[in-house]
């Protein structure tokens, strides 16, 4: 019975042995497939490795940059600013300042054209243009065109007074609403 013991002992350590030894060789398969495997891992580092494309800034951090930016671009803003103000208000100026002329040349049109057709001193000026010879002709006409010019100035300048004045008053009520 002692002889049946070892022989089946031994057969069973012979299985154990077996298993082991498959087993080994599996483990050693496994090695050389993980040993191809990490021998690219270098490069695999490199290719899997993170880069931060976007960095979070803290709050504090942020606040301060956009301050500091705000206070290096804000004058040249604000200069900007009252440059474009104060070509808007020179633009509104000039509208105001064609307008009055075309209205002014409007109505001295119109009052010429009423003056030579109505007027009887202007009727009288025809004929006594007519009746005026030569040089004396020549002086009559002149006077007459040095007195419509100085009516002219004259309406000219009274415009100019009007837009002054309201320019003026654009000025308080702009300094009265700041």
């Amino acid at each position: 019975m002692a002889t049946t013991m070892t022989s089946s002992n031994s057969a069973s350590y012979g299985d154990c042995v077996a298993a082991l030894r498959t087993s080994l060789s599996f483990l050693e398969s496994s090695v050389s497939t993980l040993g191809t495997g990490v021998a690219d891992f270098p490069r695999l580092v490199n290719v899997l490795k993170s880069v931060r494309h976007y960095e979070l800034i803290p709050q504090p951090t942020l606040a301060l940059a956009e301050s500091s930016l705000r206070d290096e671009i804000g004058p040249a803003i604000s200069t900007l600013l009252d440059r474009a103000d104060a070509h808007v208000a020179r633009t509104d100026r000039r509208i105001d300042a064609l307008k009055a002329r075309s209205e002014l040349q409007q109505g001295r049109l119109q009052q010429d054209n009423t003056a030579c057709a109505y007027s009887p001193a202007s009727r009288r000026q025809q004929q006594q243009g007519a009746n005026l010879k030569g040089e004396a002709r020549l002086k009559a006409r002149a006077t007459r065109q040095r007195k419509e010019a100085l009516r002219y100035g004259v309406e000219r300048l009274e415009l100019e007074v009007l837009q002054k004045e309201r320019e003026l008053k654009k000025r308080l009520d702009a300094t009265g609403a700041a």
